[in-house]
């Protein structure tokens, strides 16, 4: 992980407030749940504005959840958002961050993860429902049809073509299918205003547009993140919605580094949680 997204806890953080548990049966349906990866870590966002706690092995936030968080803050603000495969809850924690939503459901299926997620909104003063589930298993009622931003950070590999980690959790959170997590943005959609919004490899994305036209969800706004101005892109941030087709939107490319070792200007703003600029001509590269 970048040395900027793990600096240490700022003598300047007020006192946590508790969030708001709307749903605290699930939050505690099994005594795992209740029971954190032993060993973590105590990390801070945002230039030390939001603290976030998160295991020291396995699969740790990168900074696609903060990209994808910035690219969903993009619109008027949501009153309620769903974070599908939220983990430790860093893309919600950067919504909140963003000012982008009001509340939130995140939805989880490690349960070890999803009581640091619930940690964690606590710290953020988070108005959170915590749901412990597998996709596969499809959407509770209790949220369909009920979000008017739906986010999420899929994993990227498919199971069946790729060779899985020799770490549980890393595999875990990067091998799976996406269909599911479609499936579920589907039915979380409340209307046509409502925007689904997503982070993929940019290789893959010919078969995200194929799942994605499965279950009607159209794609509206584009962006490619590359890694410099030699690379081809290295994920593709999405906004779908229940629309008719046409009308995409391809944003200009975001640019993460412009020399080696130096951060583009506007990837140093999305870390420090300030405007993401990707309707600027020369987004990126400055």
């Amino acid at each position: 992980m970048p040395a900027a997204l793990r600096q240490p806890l700022s003598d300047f953080f007020r006192p946590p407030r508790r969030a708001v548990l709307e749903n605290v049966a699930r939050r505690h349906d099994s005594l795992a749940m209740a029971v954190a990866p032993k060993a973590t870590t105590s990390d801070t966002l945002y230039d030390g504005a939001v603290s976030l706690r998160q295991p020291a092995r396995g699969y740790r936030m990168n900074i696609d959840a903060l990209l994808l968080a910035a690219f969903a803050a993009q619109g008027r603000q949501a009153k309620f958002a769903i974070d599908l495969g939220s983990g430790v809850g860093s893309v919600a924690l950067g919504l909140q961050h963003l000012g982008a939503a009001l509340r939130f459901a995140l939805v989880e299926r490690e349960q070890g993860l999803l009581t640091l997620a619930g940690e964690n909104a606590d710290a953020a003063g988070m108005s959170a429902q915590l749901w412990c589930l597998d996709l596969v298993q499809g959407l509770p009622n209790e949220l369909r049809q009920s979000a008017d931003l739906v986010v999420s950070n899929p994993p990227f590999f498919d199971p069946a073509h790729a060779r899985p980690s020799r770490e549980p959790a890393k595999s875990s959170a990067r091998f799976g299918d996406l269909e599911p997590f479609l499936d579920a943005a589907a039915a979380a959609v409340s209307g046509p205003r409502t925007r689904v919004a997503f982070v993929y490899p940019a290789r893959e994305l010919s078969r995200f547009l194929d799942a994605a036209k499965r279950v009607h969800l159209v794609p509206k706004r584009l962006r490619f993140v590359h890694a410099d101005t030699s690379s081809t892109a290295r994920v593709a941030l999405l906004e779908l919605r229940r629309a008719q087709a046409g009308g995409l939107e391809v944003l200009p490319p975001l640019f993460e580094w412009s020399a080696k070792g130096v951060r583009t200007a506007e990837l140093g703003r999305v870390i420090a949680g300030k405007a993401f600029s990707a309707r600027a001509s020369t987004s990126g590269q400055k």
